[in-house]
C-alpha cells in the first residue's frame, strides 16, 4: 500500500485555511498545518494580533488531529516585502505588499520549507484560485529552476501550469498570485478553488471550526502592517520622514478614516514625496484621474515569458485589473524589448496608480503582472491640449495668432 502524499497547508488563522487543511484530510492526504509569522504588531490594545492567530491555528490542527509547526519569516519579511513598500512610498508610488509577499515569502520562503525540510509532496493554501493540474498531477512535478534571461527555452515549459479563476469569482485571488513563480505553482494545491465563500463557511460550521469562523476577516496585509494606535499616515510618515502637510490631508474624508493607502489611490493626481508636494483632485470622478495608458516594469508571466502570440505579433489584446475586485479592462499590450510592456485600455481608467501592480487575464487564465511605472497624459491634460490646439486654430484663421493680448 501506497504511503499518503504528504502535503503543508500554509494556516493564518482563519477560516479559509482552516477549511482547506480539512478538506485536504479528507482526500485522504498527510496533512501538516504550519502558522507563518512576518509580523510583529500591536492592535490598540497593546496584544500581538500574530500570537492570537498562532493560537488560532493551532486550535485548527488539534480539531482536525494534524501536526503543528510554526516558522517565523519576520527578517525576510521586512527585507524583502516592508522594505520595499516603504523604498515605493519614497518614490511617490502606492506599493502592493500583499502581492509582493506572496512572491518572496509564502511561495518562496514557505514553499522551500514546506519542500526541503517538511518532505512535503506539495504545499496548499487557502487562497481561491484554480490551477491547470489535478492533484494527482501536482504531485508528480518534479524541482525545475527557473532559466535566467529574458526569453525561456520554450520545449522546458511545454507544459507549463496555468493560473486560473476561481469558482467564486467575487472571491477570486489570483490577482494576489500573479508574481508567483512556476516552480511554487506547479507544486501547490488551492482546495477552495471551486467553492464559494458562504459555502466554505457552512462546511467550517458543520465541523467544528467555530472559532475561526467568527473571526474578523483582514482582507490585506497592506493594513494589518500599520494598524494599530497609531493608524496608518503617522506610522508611514514616521518611517518615511515625509514632509507632507496636514492641510493637503485634510481635504479629504478618506485620510481621516486613517487609510493613506485608499487615499493615495482615490484622490492624487500626482505626488513628489521627497518634495512634499501633493496634486489634489477636487472630486473623485475629475478627468484628471483617468487615464488609457500606462508602462509597466518587466512583467512576470506565470506560464510563459512572454506570451507566444505577443513575441510574434508585438501586440496582444487581454484584460487587466489593478486593484483586486475591479471589473477588468479590455485592453491591448505592446512589448517593448526589455521586456516591460505598454498597456493601452479601451476605454479611459479612473485612479491608475504607480507601484501598483497591472494583472493581466485572457478568458480564465491569469497571464501575470508588472508593476505601473509610467502613467500616460491624464484626460484632463488631453482636453486642455485640444481646447489650446481649437483656440490656436482659431486665433490664426481670424488673424490674430492666438495671442490673447494684455
Amino acid at each position: 500500500m501506497l504511503a499518503a502524499r504528504h502535503v503543508v497547508c500554509a494556516l493564518s488563522g482563519g477560516v479559509d485555511s482552516a477549511v482547506a487543511a480539512l478538506l485536504l484530510k479528507r482526500r485522504g492526504y498527510q496533512v501538516t498545518g504550519v502558522f507563518m509569522k512576518n509580523w510583529d504588531s500591536l492592535n490598540e490594545h497593546g496584544v500581538c494580533t500574530a500570537d492570537k492567530d498562532c493560537e488560532d491555528a493551532y486550535g485548527v490542527c488539534q480539531i482536525l488531529d494534524i501536526p503543528f509547526h510554526q516558522v517565523s519569516y519576520v527578517k525576510e519579511y521586512w527585507n524583502e516585502v516592508f522594505s520595499d513598500f516603504l523604498n515605493e512610498y519614497e518614490k511617490g508610488r502606492t506599493p502592493n505588499p500583499d502581492i509582493v509577499c506572496n512572491k518572496h515569502i509564502k511561495f518562496n520562503c514557505f514553499f522551500h520549507y514546506a519542500v526541503d525540510n517538511l518532505g512535503a509532496d506539495a504545499m496548499a493554501t487557502g487562497h481561491y484560485a484554480r490551477t491547470s493540474l489535478e492533484d494527482d498531477e501536482v504531485f508528480q512535478q518534479k524541482h525545475i529552476q527557473r532559466p535566467e534571461g529574458l526569453f525561456r527555452n520554450r520545449f522546458e515549459f511545454r507544459n507549463a501550469v496555468k493560473l486560473l479563476q476561481a469558482a467564486d469569482n467575487f472571491k477570486d485571488q489570483t490577482f494576489f498570485l500573479s508574481q508567483v513563480s512556476q516552480n511554487a505553482l506547479r507544486r501547490t494545491i488551492f482546495p477552495l478553488g471551486g467553492l464559494t465563500k458562504e459555502f466554505v463557511k457552512k462546511i467550517a460550521a458543520e465541523n467544528r471550526l467555530h472559532h475561526v469562523l467568527q473571526k474578523k476577516e483582514v482582507f490585506t496585509l497592506t493594513i494589518c502592517m500599520v494598524q494599530g494606535k497609531a493608524g496608518a499616515m503617522p506610522f508611514i510618515s514616521k518611517s518615511l520622514s515625509l514632509k507632507i502637510s496636514r492641510d493637503v490631508f485634510l481635504r479629504s474624508t478618506v485620510v481621516l478614516r486613517g487609510d493613506i493607502l485608499y487615499f493615495m489611490s482615490q484622490y492624487v493626481i500626482w505626488l513628489k514625496g521627497d518634495l512634499g508636494i501633493v496634486l489634489v483632485a477636487p472630486r473623485t470622478d475629475h478627468p484628471a484621474l483617468y487615464r488609457d495608458l500606462l508602462r509597466t516594469s518587466r512583467v512576470h508571466w506565470v506560464r510563459e515569458e512572454p506570451p507566444a502570440a505577443l513575441v510574434r505579433d508585438k501586440m496582444m489584446e487581454c484584460h487587466f485589473r489593478f486593484r483586486h475586485q475591479m471589473e477588468l479592462v479590455p485592453c491591448v499590450l505592446t512589448l517593448n524589448q526589455d521586456g516591460t510592456v505598454w498597456v493601452t485600455s479601451v476605454k479611459a481608467v479612473r485612479a491608475l496608480t504607480p507601484g501598483q501592480f497591472a494583472v493581466f487575464y485572457k478568458g480564465d487564465e491569469c497571464l501575470g503582472s508588472g508593476k505601473i511605472l509610467r502613467l500616460g497624459p491624464s484626460a484632463y491634460t488631453l482636453q486642455r491640449g485640444r481646447s489650446r490646439s481649437r483656440v490656436a486654430s482659431e486665433g490664426a484663421s481670424d488673424g490674430t495668432g492666438g495671442d490673447p493680448g494684455p
